[in-house]
C-alpha cells in the first residue's frame, strides 16, 4: 500500500472509512431505500428492453420478416452495449477516486439517474433509428453511471454476512419491475413519448431517497485517475486473481444462458409455437418467472448468508438454468413453457443474489472496488445487450429455437462449472 493510500484512509471518527471491510449490519430502512431504488432502475431498463423498444424500432422499419425488425433492435441494443463496456469501469473507477463532501458514490448515482431519464425522455421522441440508437445508447451509460456505484455501495457499506440477502433485493425488484412497467405502460395504453417519460419520472423518485438519506463516508483526497492507470486498470489478470476471473467468467456465461432464453422469447410464442395470444401468454411466462425469482433470491440469499456458502448456490442456480433451457428445447410446448419459466425464476433469482454477494468476496484491492465491480457488471449488461442479436442470427440462419435453447443450455451449465475453481470463498 502506498503513502498516498495511508493518507486517504485517515478519517473523521464518526465516518466508516471508505477502505475498511464494513462491520456494522445495515438496517431494514436501508436495505428499503436500497430495494427502491433498484424498483425504478429495473423498471426505466427493462420497460423499454421488453416493450418500448421493439416497438419502437418496428414502427421505423415496416419490415414484414420478424427478423429483420429483431435484428435492427438487436444491432441498436449491441451499440449501446459497446458503450456499457467503457462506461461500466470508467465511472466505477472515477466513482473509487472521488473527493468532496458528499462523498464517492453518491455524486454518480445522482448524475447516472439524471443521464438516464433524460435520455429515456428524449428517446421517447426520436421517429428515426438513428436517434433511437443515440438516446438509448446515453440512456445506457447513464443507467452504467449510475449502478457501478450502487453496487459499490454493496462493498463499502455492507458486511459480508448480509451481502447474499442485500444483493436479493437487487433481484427481486428486478422482477417487480419488469411487470409493473409493462402493466402500468399497456393498462394505461399510453403513447412512445409518455411511456418512457413515465419510467423516467418513477426512476427519478426511486433512487432519490437512497441518495439523500444513505450516508456515503467522504474520501479526504485520492491517487490522480491517469489514462495509462485507467488502461492498465481494465485488465486483471486472472493468474494473479484466479478467483475474480472464475466468477467473471462464470457470470458471462450463465447471463449469456439467460439471455438466450428469454431474450427471443415473444417470437418465440409467436412463431415457434405459434400462439394466437402470444403477448397474453408472455405475461403469464413473466408473472411465474418473476414470482420465483423473488422467492429464490430473498431466500436463497439469506440461506447463503446464514450457511456461509456460496458456491453450491451459484452452481445449483447455473445448472438449472440450464435444464429450463433444455426444456424448452426438446419439449416445445405451453405447459413446458410454463414450467421452465418457474426453473428459470428459481435459477436466476438464486444465482442473481448470491453471484453478487460472491462478486463482492473475490474483489482484489478495496481501493479500486467500484472500478472491480464496474468489470463484474459488464458480464450482466453485455450478454443482455447482445443477446437479441446473436439470438436472431442463430433462429435465422443457424437451427431455428431449438438450437437457440440448446445455446441457453450449455452457457448456463458452462457457468455453472466455472464456479468450482473458485477458492477463496466457500
Amino acid at each position: 500500500m502506498t503513502a498516498q493510500h495511508h493518507a486517504e484512509t485517515h478519517h473523521h471518527p464518526e465516518a466508516p472509512a471508505p477502505f475498511a471491510e464494513p462491520t456494522k449490519a445495515v438496517t431494514g430502512g436501508w436495505i428499503a431505500l436500497f430495494a427502491t431504488a433498484w424498483l425504478g432502475i429495473w423498471m426505466a431498463q427493462l420497460t423499454p428492453v421488453q416493450l418500448l423498444l421493439p416497438l419502437q424500432v418496428e414502427a421505423q422499419l415496416h419490415a414484414t420478416n420478424w427478423v429483420d425488425n429483431v435484428v435492427a433492435f438487436g444491432l441498436v441494443s449491441g451499440i449501446a452495449g459497446a458503450f456499457a463496456l467503457i462506461a461500466y469501469p470508467l465511472t466505477g473507477a472515477l466513482s473509487d477516486r472521488t473527493t468532496g463532501r458528499f462523498g464517492r458514490r453518491r455524486p454518480w448515482i445522482l448524475a447516472g439517474t439524471l443521464v438516464f431519464a433524460a435520455s429515456l425522455v428524449l428517446l421517447g421522441l426520436q421517429s428515426d433509428i438513428i436517434g433511437i440508437g443515440v438516446f438509448w445508447s446515453l440512456a445506457l451509460i447513464g443507467y452504467c453511471i449510475l449502478t457501478a456505484a450502487l453496487t459499490a455501495v454493496i462493498s463499502d457499506q455492507v458486511p459480508v454476512g448480509q451481502r447474499g440477502f442485500v444483493s436479493g433485493w437487487i433481484s427481486a425488484p428486478q422482477a417487480i419491475g419488469t411487470i409493473l412497467g409493462l402493466v402500468l405502460v399497456t393498462a394505461l395504453a399510453l403513447s412512445q413519448f409518455l411511456g418512457y417519460t413515465l419510467v423516467a419520472v418513477l426512476l427519478v423518485l426511486l433512487v432519490f431517497p437512497f441518495v439523500i438519506w444513505v450516508p456515503d463516508a467522504p474520501l479526504d483526497r485520492a491517487p490522480r485517475l491517469t489514462f495509462r492507470a485507467l488502461i492498465e486498470g481494465f485488465w486483471i489478470s486472472p493468474r494473479a486473481y484466479p478467483d475474480f476471473g472464475w466468477t467473471l467468467l462464470s457470470r458471462v456465461l450463465v447471463n449469456f444462458g439467460n439471455a438466450f432464453g428469454t431474450a427471443l422469447l415473444l417470437q418465440f410464442l409467436m412463431y415457434g409455437l405459434e400462439l394466437a395470444d402470444a403477448e397474453d401468454m408472455l405475461i403469464v411466462l413473466s408473472v411465474i418467472y418473476m414470482v420465483f425469482v423473488i422467492i429464490a433470491s430473498l431466500v436463497f440469499g439469506k440461506l447463503s448468508d446464514r450457511l456461509g456458502r456460496r458456491k453450491p448456490f451459484v452452481f445449483v442456480a447455473a445448472a438449472l438454468q440450464g435444464v429450463a433451457a433444455l426444456l424448452l428445447a426438446f419439449a416445445p410446448d405451453v405447459t413446458v413453457a410454463m414450467i421452465a419459466a418457474g426453473l428459470l425464476g428459481l435459477g436466476y433469482g438464486t444465482f442473481l443474489s448470491v453471484d453478487q454477494a460472491l462478486a463482492t468476496q473475490v474483489l482484489p484491492d478495496p481501493h479500486t472496488r467500484g472500478k472491480d465491480l464496474g468489470i463484474m457488471n459488464i458480464a450482466t449488461a453485455v450478454p443482455q445487450a447482445v443477446a437479441p442479436l446473436l439470438g436472431a442470427f442463430v433462429v435465422a440462419l443457424l437451427v431455428g429455437f431449438q438450437g437457440l435453447f440448446i445455446l441457453s443450455a450449455v452457457a448456463a451449465l458452462l457457468g455453472a462449472v466455472a464456479v468450482l475453481p473458485i477458492r477463496s470463498v466457500r
